[in-house]
């Protein structure tokens, strides 16, 4: 009776510890690059919408890649979105005051992604915090539409390219 006292609890941590590392390998990451621009006619204090980028996601592929398929993967989630100023060169984000990056597709309603309401001043990169949404379907789907709204803090005189990075995490069932 003692030994099997014993190894119930040895057995349920072998158990634990063995989930999480099947949870690891089950577990891969998507990430993906675009080019946002805003253009120095954008209004000063006003929510402004920036061109929507369609995004092909060639999800199929990764998934493949990665030994599942769409219908196994069980959880997507934004894990990182970062916003760099590639030109001008000497420009930083003291232009913008809060930004708000949506998703869409044509089959899903348009939720929030990510956003920062107080950027920070004199900096080339942000990270804007996820909105933990669930973004199974957006990242299943053969594309997907992101929609930027911002709001100008001062006078831009030329127009800004911002390369957008994002990097989702993608859980997937075993065969």
């Amino acid at each position: 009776m003692k030994k099997i006292l014993f190894l119930f609890p040895l057995m349920l941590l072998l158990a634990t510890v063995g989930c999480e590392k099947i949870d690891k390998l089950l577990t891969f990451y998507i990430e993906d690059s675009q080019n946002i621009k805003v253009s120095s006619s954008f209004p000063l204090g006003k929510i402004v919408p920036l061109t929507p980028l369609t995004v092909t996601t060639r999800s199929e592929e990764k998934f493949s890649n990665e030994g599942t398929r769409a219908d196994l993967v069980k959880d997507v989630s934004l894990n990182r979105l970062t916003l760099t100023i590639t030109d001008p060169s000497s420009e930083n984000f003291d232009f913008l005051r809060s930004i708000k990056i949506y998703i869409s597709t044509d089959s899903n309603d348009k939720v929030l992604l990510a956003s920062l309401e107080q950027i920070p001043q004199g900096v080339k990169v942000i990270s804007l915090k996820s909105n933990n949404a669930v973004l199974d379907k957006y990242i299943k789907a053969k594309s997907f539409t992101l929609t930027t709204e911002a709001v100008i803090a001062k006078p831009i005189s030329q127009d800004i390219t911002l390369r957008c990075d994002t990097r989702f995490k993608v859980t997937a069932d075993p065969l």
